[in-house]
Protein backbone atom coordinates (compact mmCIF):
# COMPACT_ATOMS: atom_id res chain seq x y z
CA UNK A 1 0.00 0.00 0.00
CA UNK A 2 1.55 3.46 -0.77
CA UNK A 3 1.59 6.30 1.18
CA UNK A 4 -1.17 7.73 0.18
CA UNK A 5 -3.67 5.53 0.23
CA UNK A 6 -2.62 4.42 3.63
CA UNK A 7 -3.09 8.46 4.55
CA UNK A 8 -6.61 8.58 3.03
CA UNK A 9 -7.37 5.48 5.22
CA UNK A 10 -5.91 6.29 8.20
CA UNK A 11 -7.56 10.45 7.80
CA UNK A 12 -11.06 8.29 7.08
CA UNK A 13 -11.13 5.79 10.06
CA UNK A 14 -9.81 9.15 11.91
CA UNK A 15 -12.75 11.79 11.27
CA UNK A 16 -15.18 8.78 12.31
CA UNK A 17 -13.47 8.40 15.50
CA UNK A 18 -13.48 11.94 16.16
CA UNK A 19 -17.50 12.47 15.18
CA UNK A 20 -17.65 9.30 17.31
CA UNK A 21 -16.30 11.40 20.36
CA UNK A 22 -17.76 14.21 20.08
CA UNK A 23 -21.51 12.88 19.52
CA UNK A 24 -20.42 10.07 22.81
CA UNK A 25 -20.13 13.57 24.50
CA UNK A 26 -23.23 14.89 23.32
CA UNK A 27 -25.52 12.60 24.44
CA UNK A 28 -23.47 11.60 27.54
CA UNK A 29 -24.06 15.28 28.89
CA UNK A 30 -27.45 14.99 28.45
CA UNK A 31 -28.24 11.49 30.32
CA UNK A 32 -29.76 11.12 33.45
CA UNK A 33 -27.91 11.73 36.55
CA UNK A 34 -26.12 8.63 37.38
CA UNK A 35 -26.62 6.45 34.28
CA UNK A 36 -23.24 6.15 31.12
CA UNK A 37 -23.13 6.19 27.72
CA UNK A 38 -22.81 2.02 28.33
CA UNK A 39 -25.97 1.86 29.66
CA UNK A 40 -27.60 3.67 27.17
CA UNK A 41 -25.52 1.64 24.12
CA UNK A 42 -26.28 -1.68 26.06
CA UNK A 43 -30.06 -0.61 25.74
CA UNK A 44 -30.03 0.51 22.39
CA UNK A 45 -27.87 -2.81 21.32
CA UNK A 46 -30.90 -4.44 23.10
CA UNK A 47 -33.00 -2.89 21.26
CA UNK A 48 -31.50 -2.70 17.61
CA UNK A 49 -30.02 -5.86 17.64
CA UNK A 50 -31.27 -8.72 20.09
CA UNK A 51 -33.18 -8.33 23.20
CA UNK A 52 -32.33 -11.70 25.39
CA UNK A 53 -29.05 -11.95 24.90
CA UNK A 54 -26.55 -13.63 27.54
CA UNK A 55 -24.59 -11.08 29.34
CA UNK A 56 -21.02 -13.08 28.08
CA UNK A 57 -22.73 -12.04 24.53
CA UNK A 58 -23.17 -8.59 25.10
CA UNK A 59 -19.72 -8.53 26.50
CA UNK A 60 -17.62 -9.85 22.84
CA UNK A 61 -20.20 -7.33 20.74
CA UNK A 62 -18.84 -4.44 22.99
CA UNK A 63 -15.40 -6.36 23.19
CA UNK A 64 -15.06 -5.61 26.93
CA UNK A 65 -14.42 -8.18 29.99
CA UNK A 66 -17.19 -9.68 31.09
CA UNK A 67 -16.79 -8.44 34.39
CA UNK A 68 -17.13 -4.82 32.71
CA UNK A 69 -20.71 -5.95 31.07
CA UNK A 70 -21.66 -7.32 34.41
CA UNK A 71 -21.36 -3.97 36.26
CA UNK A 72 -23.09 -1.82 33.51
CA UNK A 73 -26.11 -4.93 33.42
CA UNK A 74 -26.03 -4.32 37.43
CA UNK A 75 -26.72 -0.90 36.88
CA UNK A 76 -29.15 -1.23 34.29
CA UNK A 77 -31.34 -3.19 36.34
CA UNK A 78 -30.94 -1.35 39.50
CA UNK A 79 -32.52 1.68 37.49
CA UNK A 80 -34.93 -0.87 36.30
CA UNK A 81 -34.06 -0.79 32.63
CA UNK A 82 -33.19 -5.01 32.04
CA UNK A 83 -34.15 -7.77 33.92
CA UNK A 84 -31.44 -10.47 33.95
CA UNK A 85 -33.16 -14.06 33.92
CA UNK A 86 -32.39 -17.66 33.60
CA UNK A 87 -31.03 -19.40 29.98
CA UNK A 88 -33.85 -21.72 29.32
CA UNK A 89 -31.61 -23.09 26.52
CA UNK A 90 -28.58 -23.39 29.68
CA UNK A 91 -29.44 -23.15 33.14
CA UNK A 92 -25.76 -22.12 33.99
CA UNK A 93 -25.65 -18.73 32.36
CA UNK A 94 -28.45 -15.66 32.12
CA UNK A 95 -30.39 -13.88 29.65
CA UNK A 96 -30.74 -10.08 30.07
CA UNK A 97 -34.55 -8.21 28.75
CA UNK A 98 -35.04 -5.00 28.09
CA UNK A 99 -37.93 -3.71 30.07
CA UNK A 100 -40.77 -0.88 28.83
CA UNK A 101 -38.84 1.39 31.37
CA UNK A 102 -35.67 0.76 29.67
CA UNK A 103 -37.38 1.58 26.35
CA UNK A 104 -38.54 4.49 27.90
CA UNK A 105 -35.12 5.48 29.13
CA UNK A 106 -33.75 5.07 25.39
CA UNK A 107 -36.30 6.73 23.95
CA UNK A 108 -35.67 9.92 26.24
CA UNK A 109 -32.24 9.84 25.76
CA UNK A 110 -32.44 10.08 22.10
CA UNK A 111 -35.25 13.05 22.39
CA UNK A 112 -33.05 14.89 24.25
CA UNK A 113 -30.02 15.48 21.58
CA UNK A 114 -33.23 16.85 19.56
CA UNK A 115 -31.23 20.34 20.22
CA UNK A 116 -27.86 19.21 19.19
CA UNK A 117 -29.02 17.65 16.20
CA UNK A 118 -31.56 20.57 15.42
CA UNK A 119 -28.46 22.89 15.49
CA UNK A 120 -26.42 20.32 13.33
CA UNK A 121 -29.27 20.42 10.48
CA UNK A 122 -29.37 23.82 10.19
CA UNK A 123 -25.80 23.93 9.00
CA UNK A 124 -25.71 20.51 7.23
CA UNK A 125 -28.40 19.16 4.97
CA UNK A 126 -30.50 15.99 5.59
CA UNK A 127 -30.32 14.86 2.21
CA UNK A 128 -26.71 14.63 2.54
CA UNK A 129 -27.24 12.60 5.59
CA UNK A 130 -29.47 10.35 3.65
CA UNK A 131 -27.04 9.62 1.50
CA UNK A 132 -24.57 8.67 4.00
CA UNK A 133 -26.16 6.75 6.24
CA UNK A 134 -26.38 3.49 3.79
CA UNK A 135 -22.47 3.74 3.13
CA UNK A 136 -21.86 4.06 6.92
CA UNK A 137 -23.98 0.92 7.60
CA UNK A 138 -22.25 -1.22 5.34
CA UNK A 139 -18.73 -0.19 6.53
CA UNK A 140 -19.98 -1.27 9.95
CA UNK A 141 -21.09 -4.40 8.79
CA UNK A 142 -17.78 -5.04 7.11
CA UNK A 143 -16.19 -4.06 10.17
CA UNK A 144 -18.02 -6.00 12.81
CA UNK A 145 -17.55 -8.81 10.34
CA UNK A 146 -13.96 -9.14 10.34
CA UNK A 147 -13.81 -8.27 13.86
CA UNK A 148 -12.71 -11.58 15.77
Amino acid sequence: MDNETRTLFFAFFNEIGIIAQLSRTALEARLPKGLTLPHFSVVNHLIRVKNGQTPLALAKAFQVPKTTMTHTLNGLVEHGFVEIRPNPEDGRSKTVWLTETGRRFRDAAIKSIDPDIDAFRAQYPEDRIRDLVPSLSEIRALLDANRD
